[in-house]
C-alpha cells in the first residue's frame, strides 16, 4: 500500500536517481531477518537456500544493501557487478522506464565503487546469515579481462556464498565475446585456478541472445569445468513489439517483453545439460506462476530484478506465498522435485 502511494513520486523522478533513493531508503530502513527454512527449502551448488527467489544483480550494485533485500523475503542477494576499479559507466541518461511494457532498458554500463570499496563494505557483514552472491566483471578499459576476473576471484571468494562471472552484460564493448568457447575455457581456467580448491561455487551469467550451438558449446564447457550453476540470463539487445516511446534506446531489454525468450533459452539450457548443471532462470518473472513456470522448465533457483520497479518491495513474499500455494496444488513436497517436471 505504502508503495502503490510513493510509486507516483517515484515514477515522476529520473530513472537513475528513484534508483538510488530506493536503495537509501533500504539502508536507512530496520533491518529484517533473512526468511527461515521451510517448505521451500532447496540446496544448489552444496549452498543451503531458504526459498528459491533471489535479488538478482543489478539492484545493489556495490553491496550497500545485501541484508536487507535478505529482509524482504528473498531467499538469497546477488550484489554487483563489480570490477577491480572504481568506473562511472556510460553517459547518462542510461536507464530507461519503459511503463507501457512493464520493461526496463539500461546501459549502465557496470558503474560501480571498485572492488576495494565493496570488499570492505561485503567483510563487515561477514558471519551475518544468509546466502550472499558477489557478480564480478571487467573494466571496460582492461587490457586483459580474463587478468580481471581472475583478481575479483582472489578479492571475493573469501566474502561470497557463490561468485557470479558476468560476460553477457551488453552495454560493455566486446564483453559477450567472452562467452565464444575458446575465451570461455581460458576464462573458467583463470578463474577456478584464483578461487582455489576451498572456494564458493561459481555460477556463470549467459546472455539470451545464443545461438543453438553457443548454447551447446557453454553447456558442454560448464560441466567439464564442474561450474555451481549457469544463470539463465542476463538483459536482451533484441527489440520485441514495445509500445513505449522509449523502445528505440540502445541498452539491454528486461522485464516482460523478456520473459518468453528467457524462458526459451532456459529450456534449450535444461535440454543441452540434461538437468546435471544446475540452471538459474532470470528475466521477466514478476508473480509466483511466473517463477513456477520457470522451476518447471528446469530452474533450480529463480532472481528478479525489474519487477520491482513496478511491483514494490512487497513482491518477494508475495511469490514465495504464491510458490508454496502452486506446489501445494500441483502435489510436490519440495522445489527439486519439481525442477524440470514440465
Amino acid at each position: 500500500m505504502l508503495f502503490d502511494l510513493a510509486r507516483p513520486a517515484l515514477f515522476a523522478l529520473d530513472p537513475e536517481r528513484a534508483h538510488r533513493l530506493t536503495v537509501a531508503a533500504l539502508k536507512a530502513a530496520p533491518a529484517g531477518s533473512p526468511p527461515k527454512t521451510g517448505v521451500l527449502a532447496t540446496n544448489v551448488a552444496g549452498i543451503d537456500f531458504p526459498n528459491p527467489l533471489g535479488m538478482a544483480a543489478g539492484f545493489d550494485k556495490d553491496g550497500e544493501v545485501p541484508d536487507k533485500l535478505l529482509g524482504l523475503g528473498f531467499g538469497f542477494a546477488e550484489v554487483g557487478s563489480i570490477t577491480p576499479r572504481p568506473q562511472a559507466g556510460n553517459p547518462k541518461p542510461r536507464l530507461f522506464r519503459l511503463v507501457e511494457d512493464r520493461a526496463v532498458i539500461n546501459r549502465m554500463g557496470f558503474n560501480n565503487g571498485g572492488a576495494e570499496a565493496a570488499a570492505r563494505r561485503l567483510a563487515a557483514r561477514k558471519g551475518r546469515p544468509g546466502v550472499l552472491g558477489i557478480n564480478i566483471g571487467a573494466n571496460k578499459d582492461s587490457e586483459d579481462r580474463i587478468a580481471d576476473y581472475a583478481e575479483m576471484t582472489r578479492i571475493m571468494a573469501p566474502l561470497a556464498t557463490y561468485l557470479a562471472v558476468n560476460i553477457s552484460s551488453p552495454n560493455t564493448p566486446g564483453l559477450r565475446a567472452l562467452q565464444d568457447e575458446g575465451a570461455l575455457v581460458a576464462l573458467l581456467d583463470a578463474v577456478f585456478e584464483a578461487r582455489g580448491e576451498t572456494g564458493p561455487p561459481v555460477f556463470l551469467k549467459v546472455a539470451p541472445d545464443l545461438e543453438p550451438a553457443d548454447v551447446d558449446a557453454i553447456a558442454r564447457i560448464a560441466a567439464d569445468k564442474g561450474l555451481g550453476a549457469l544463470i539463465v540470463s542476463n538483459t536482451t539487445i533484441t527489440r520485441p513489439d514495445l509500445r513505449s516511446h522509449h523502445a528505440g534506446e540502445a541498452g539491454g531489454l528486461s522485464g516482460a517483453p523478456l520473459r518468453e525468450l528467457a524462458l526459451e533459452r532456459l529450456r534449450d539450457f535444461r535440454k543441452a545439460t540434461g538437468g546435471a548443471i544446475p540452471l538459474v532462470g532470470v528475466g521477466g518473472i514478476a508473480s509466483a506462476e511466473d517463477a513456477w513456470t520457470r522451476i518447471r522448465a528446469g530452474a533450480s533457483l529463480v532472481q528478479l530484478y525489474s519487477a520491482m520497479v513496478y511491483e514494490g518491495p512487497g513482491l518477494p513474499r508475495r511469490i514465495t506465498s504464491g510458490l508454496e500455494r502452486l506446489m501445494k496444488r500441483d502435489g510436490f513436497s519440495s522445489i527439486a522435485d519439481a525442477v524440470g517436471s514440465e
